[in-house]
């Protein structure tokens, strides 16, 4: 599919601009950025292969964790590669097709991921504070409805706005000044009218990172509630430590997600939305096993059977 312009002639690539002004140090980002991106996927895919491996994490926490780390390989997969070729040889072109498909991975896979730190807090919530009905309220099918509703809602919410950026009209120039297509650099290289499609864009994800944001508020303040309840100190401490790291993470994707996306006009910060987005898509991915599964006992004990099985 190929976008016509007023002019009669097509749109058959975009150039992706990357950081003109730290291009020089090029090899130097590229080995930096390669490291984090390699720890990343082996990180997540660690957690997916010993969340499906041992029965004794076949529990809704860790199931959520194994969706979430899948989400996380497929984001920076569809990234990461592009900016290491940014790093490497400089601006990169990526055709129209290309460019609206990695669009739109990028902001399906998003959406879904904050959905599910939404699902994974009340998760949390329910474990925590509501102990004894735990079972019967987090079961399997349970599980499986929360994951497919985010899935469903963050398809139907995001392809209607994608199809409506892929057929406005593009008059030059074709560079994007990111290093990934991403909706609001494609929209301010159009020369139609996107009043319209910028309101609905800044109000999707207005919804997306609101309504995640205020459900994971919500369940995290009834922890800390329950948690200062705790009557020994030692236990005190532990929640204290897992939660404060959690948070960290949360705000670091939601601090940066907000700066990108939730501002109705984004022309005079396209500079500044290639710095946050790097906090999405390389800082994040490589602090998320760490944060959320490797510093767990169970997940180290998983781990060393893991490694002793192969062993033999």
């Amino acid at each position: 599919m190929f976008m016509e312009m007023r002019n009669g002639t097509t749109v058959q690539e975009f150039t992706l601009e990357g950081f003109p002004a730290i291009q020089h140090l090029g090899k130097v980002l590229f080995f930096v950025h390669l490291m984090a991106y390699l720890a990343s996927t082996v990180g997540n895919a660690v957690i997916i292969t010993i969340t499906c491996a041992d029965s004794q994490l076949h529990t809704p926490m860790y199931f959520f964790l194994s969706i979430f780390s899948f989400l996380e390989c497929c984001f920076i997969n569809a990234v990461i590669p592009k900016l290491l070729h940014i790093f490497l040889l400089g601006r990169q072109t990526i055709s129209f097709p290309a460019c609206f498909i990695q669009a739109f991975l990028i902001v399906f896979l998003g959406a879904t991921g904050f959905l599910l730190i939404a699902v994974m807090s009340l998760d949390r919530y329910v474990a925590i504070c509501k102990p004894l009905h735990y079972p019967t309220i987090m079961n399997l099918k349970t599980c499986f409805i929360l994951v497919t509703s985010c899935f469903t809602l963050s398809f139907s919410l995001i392809t209607g706005p994608l199809v409506k950026i892929s057929q406005l009209s593009f008059c030059g120039p074709y560079v994007i000044p990111h290093f990934f297509c991403d909706i609001g650099p494609l929209i301010h290289l159009s020369c139609s009218d996107t009043w319209s499609i910028q309101m609905l864009a800044f109000f999707l994800a207005l919804f997306i990172l609101l309504t995640s944001l205020i459900i994971t508020i919500i369940a995290y303040s009834n922890i800390v509630v329950t948690i200062v309840r705790l009557p020994s100190a030692k236990e005190k401490q532990k929640a204290f430590s897992t939660c404060s790291s959690h948070l960290i993470v949360l705000s670091l994707m939601y601090g940066s997600s907000v700066f990108i996306y939730v501002k109705p006009r984004q022309k005079n910060r396209l500079d500044s939305n290639r710095e946050a987005a790097l906090v999405n898509t390389v800082v994040t991915p490589l602090l998320n096993p760490v944060i959320y599964t490797l510093r767990n006992k169970q997940v180290h004990r998983a781990l060393r059977e893991m490694m002793c099985r192969m062993k033999r």
